[in-house]
């Protein structure tokens, strides 16, 4: 299944790469709104509160009212996460603050579970050069996404995977990786990270692995 990424920075819909350079950015909300009416999923990031520069609170609430979303960035306690549900969020993502120092922060993420039930909880797995990236990507933590999956399986109902070696640039989604992280887990799985074609889609897809995909639609590389 293709997931159309909508990433808001600065009250924009904006395309980066590997979560830095700003590649794209677009303002006309209703076109996109249309455009992706017909996913059952769209995914929703804001990328000013996962970078810690404010928020796109507003526009979220406005996107999430009017199509299917599974919502994240700076999502840092449980009610956060139910104001995002209670504003039409079908689910919410969560990464940051499942991590600290020591590795999972399996108690953050039990909290999580306890207020929103595990069924509308998607844990953000992000990763570069091999290590979680948290904070939007600003940071990393010496731990493994293999580690990550294997901790807090117990508590979501499933995984997005962003890597972010090949975010935004479309030169394709390491499969291989995909496919190792695929036999970790029974939860849904979500992969994001430089998906270029409907090829790598099918691939995906034969694996029971979903696709996000953002730079490549934005650009009219992916037909959606």
């Amino acid at each position: 299944m293709l997931i159309p990424s909508i990433d808001l920075m600065g009250g924009r819909i904006v395309q980066l790469v590997r979560g830095e350079k700003l590649k794209l950015a677009f303002d006309d909300f209703e076109y996109w709104i249309e455009r992706f009416s017909s996913y059952p999923m769209v995914q929703l990031i804001d990328l000013d509160a996962a970078m810690r520069q404010g928020n796109n609170a507003a526009l979220i609430e406005r996107i999430a009212r009017r199509l299917p979303c599974q919502v994240g960035g700076g999502i840092r306690d449980a009610a956060r996460a139910q104001a995002l549900l209670s504003a039409g969020a079908r689910r919410v993502i969560v990464g940051s603050v499942l991590f600290d120092s020591d590795g999972v922060n399996t108690a953050a993420a039990s909290a999580f579970t306890d207020a929103i039930g595990s069924e509308q909880f998607i844990a953000s797995i992000d990763t570069k050069g091999g290590r979680i990236a948290v904070k939007g990507w600003k940071e990393q933590v010496e731990l493994t996404p293999e580690q990550a999956i294997r901790d807090l399986e117990p508590f979501c109902s499933g995984f997005l995977y962003t890597h972010v070696d090949t975010e935004g640039t479309m030169q394709g989604f390491p499969l291989e990786r995909a496919k190792v992280l695929r036999a970790l887990t029974q939860r849904q799985l979500i992969v994001a990270g430089g998906i270029r074609e409907q090829a790598e889609i099918d691939a995906l897809d034969a694996m029971g692995v979903d696709a996000v995909a953002g730079m490549a639609v934005y650009t009219g590389l992916l037909a959606t």
